[in-house]
Order: structure tokens, then C-alpha cells, then sequence
């Protein structure tokens, strides 16, 4: 069982991830009729939401895209910032659906923000924990790290509303804003349900990974 677990471990993320990659590698090499680069993109999304204060700025990597609400910035990958693809319409308009979440106080997003430094703290420490509390040969400390581990979990299962959402918002948004043709849109819905499925796929890991280690201190505790 526990040779299954660490198997579908490797292999949920690998195959979501895969998906996600191949979708990005297909819409980024199509250009979207309207010609808009990502900057654009999220410029008129953002107005459009009245979030002219919000910066869109360049950031290094590959699909290194994110929103930050502390700073109140839409970093977008050099890709997707200066691109006309289908790929750079998808991900500069989830990253503003996120940026409006913030703004209209999404209950999931404020959840997330609330609990991710304690989440941070636990998943940190979590397997030192755990390997202490095998080195003393204490179960009470086995546990309380299988806890943490937990914590990850609950962080991803907040997570995931949010991703999903944002896309939703980006969606509308395009549509509303007639930013792509209905074939680019389903080319849009492609990329952003490819993304959604990372995501799932996080959140299975997560919890096969937490089963895992009940299994194994489970039955170390029963013998």
C-alpha cells in the first residue's frame, strides 16, 4: 500500500503538470487576433475594475506569473508581459482575477492570507518534528508532526477555490471585454483548466502523502 501511495505521489503531479506545460506550449505560440500583449491584457482589466492603482511589472522565469496583494502588483514573466499569445491573454487575466478577489474581499483569499504565515511555520518544521520524534522514539511528537504535515493540506484546500475563481473572473472578463474571438476563448478555457488541474493535483499529493505517514506511525502505534 504504502509502495502504491508514493507512486501515485509522483505521478498525479507529473501528469498534471504535463498537461499544463503542453497546454502553455500550444497557446503560446498562437497569436490572438486582438495582437495584445500581456501588459495590455491586464491594463484594461484592471481599469476596467477600477484598479488603476495596481503596477504590472516584468519578473524573470518561466510561468513565474503572480499576483501580490500586499504590494498590490501583477508580476507577469517576460513570456506573458511582452507576448501577443493566446498563452499571455490566459495568464495575465487569471493573474488579475486575482487582483479582483482582493478587491472585493474574496472570503477564500482572505483565508489563505490569514493562515499562510502559520502554515509557513508548521510545513517548515514539520518532518524535523517528525524525525525528532522518531529519534526519541516519542509517538506524541510523531503526531505533532504528522499535524503540521496536515496544515499543508488545509493550506492547498483553501488554495483551490481561489485558483479556480480567479479563472472564472478571467474568463468573464475576456468575454465581457472582447478580448478574444470565441475560438481563442476556448483555446483561454484550455490553458486555465490545465492550471485548475495542477492545483487538484496539489491537493491529492498532499493528502496521499498525509495518509501515508497515518498508515505507517498508525500501525507502529498498534504494534
Amino acid at each position: 500500500m504504502d509502495f502504491v501511495i508514493l507512486i501515485l505521489m509522483l505521478i498525479i503531479p507529473a501528469i498534471a503538470s504535463f498537461k499544463v506545460n503542453s497546454s502553455y506550449n500550444k497557446y503560446k505560440n498562437i497569436t490572438s487576433e486582438g495582437k495584445l500583449s500581456g501588459f495590455e491584457v491586464a491594463r484594461k482589466i484592471l481599469d476596467h475594475n477600477d484598479l488603476k492603482d495596481i503596477y504590472i511589472v516584468e519578473v524573470n522565469g518561466n510561468l513565474t506569473d503572480h499576483y501580490d496583494p500586499k504590494r498590490k502588483v501583477i508580476r507577469l514573466s517576460s513570456q506573458v508581459f511582452h507576448g501577443d499569445s493566446i498563452a499571455s491573454l490566459a495568464v495575465a487575466a487569471h493573474e488579475c482575477g486575482h487582483a479582483i478577489q482582493d478587491k472585493k474581499n474574496y472570503t477564500y483569499m482572505r483565508i489563505r492570507s490569514l493562515i499562510f504565515p502559520v502554515v509557513h511555520f508548521a510545513t517548515t518544521f514539520s518532518y524535523l518534528v517528525l524525525f525528532i520524534g522518531l529519534l526519541l522514539e516519542s509517538l506524541e511528537m510523531v503526531w505533532l508532526g504528522i499535524t503540521l504535515v496536515g496544515t499543508g493540506l488545509v493550506f492547498q484546500l483553501v488554495t483551490l477555490p481561489v485558483e479556480i475563481d480567479a479563472s472564472r473572473r478571467a474568463k468573464e472578463e475576456i468575454e465581457l471585454l472582447k478580448l478574444a474571438t470565441s475560438e481563442e476563448q476556448e483555446g483561454v478555457k484550455s490553458m486555465l483548466d490545465a492550471a485548475a488541474k495542477t492545483y487538484v493535483a496539489g491537493v491529492l499529493s498532499s493528502a496521499l502523502e498525509l495518509v501515508r505517514l497515518i498508515l505507517l506511525f498508525g500501525n507502529k502505534r498498534d504494534s
